[in-house]
């Protein structure tokens, strides 16, 4: 897909990765809209964009749908709201409480989908482009295939991410609407951001190359590839550098 002159949704868009997607998508020429929480710098990321903020909870669904409904038309979304906990199947305490896994899950693979099937429907109403109405991108993790111990929530629901996309393709394939998910490793955004390098070293030594944290940069950089790239669909990309999660 052009990326000139599309409408652009970025979720959680206020920092890390999904700041510098938004950035890079801005430079190609996209009118960007950032959803976040109201506590973020989305509003302010925004307007140094030359786009529109708006607020909200993806936990929320009215909140999503109005938001998404709001913005007057979408080609390219990118979603990277999600968290996690630390907690192992079985702790001293007892089994993992039923309601922090639900939380997590609910977070990162029902609030995911609640976007996706709302810009897919937005998207399906675009004028198709070479057959192509609009792309969406998700955010897994490579916890998805190998979550260390402690992070059974969290690789439950980034597996779920990873396996929705070649069934969503398939849904959407026909109205010309791509899905692909990224797999970032450790990246230097959030908690890890400013980390120092003899620690990163530690979290990295286990990587092929670079043996070092993801730069945001460079998710940006395999986001704008997949829109360019109509072939890529229906996958989930691993952005590693070669790096397996040991156990622990």
């Amino acid at each position: 897909m052009e990326i000139k002159g599309k409408k652009a949704v970025i979720v959680g868009g206020a920092s890390g990765m999904a700041k510098a997607t938004a950035e890079m998508l801005r430079q190609k020429g996209a009118d960007i809209a950032i959803l976040d929480l109201p506590s973020s710098a989305g509003a302010e990321v925004a307007k140094e964009l030359g786009g529109t903020f708006h607020e909200v909870d993806v936990l929320d669904d009215d909140q999503v749908g109005a938001a998404v409904a709001d913005l007057g038309g979408l080609h390219i979304a990118v979603n990277t709201a999600g968290g996690g906990t630390a907690k192992r199947t079985l702790t001293k305490e007892g089994p993992h409480p039923l309601d922090e896994f639900r939380k997590i899950i609910e977070l990162n693979l029902i609030g995911t989908f609640n976007l996706n099937r709302l810009q897919a429907f937005h998207m399906s109403t675009n004028e198709p482009e070479d057959g192509e109405r609009g792309v969406i991108i998700d955010t897994a993790s490579i916890a998805a295939f190998e979550g260390q111990i402690g992070q059974v929530a969290y690789t439950a629901a980034k597996a779920g991410i990873a396996g929705m996309m070649l069934t969503m393709a398939r849904d959407l394939g026909s109205l010309g609407i791509r899905a692909v998910a990224i797999a970032p490793s450790l990246f230097a955004t959030g908690l890890t951001q400013g980390i120092p390098d003899e620690f990163a070293a530690v979290l990295t030594k286990d990587s092929a190359f670079p043996k070092r944290l993801g730069r945001a940069e460079e998710y940006g950089r395999l986001a704008i590839a997949i829109v360019e790239t109509p072939m890529l669909n229906g996958l989930c990309i691993r952005l590693d550098g070669g790096t397996r999660f040991a156990p622990k």
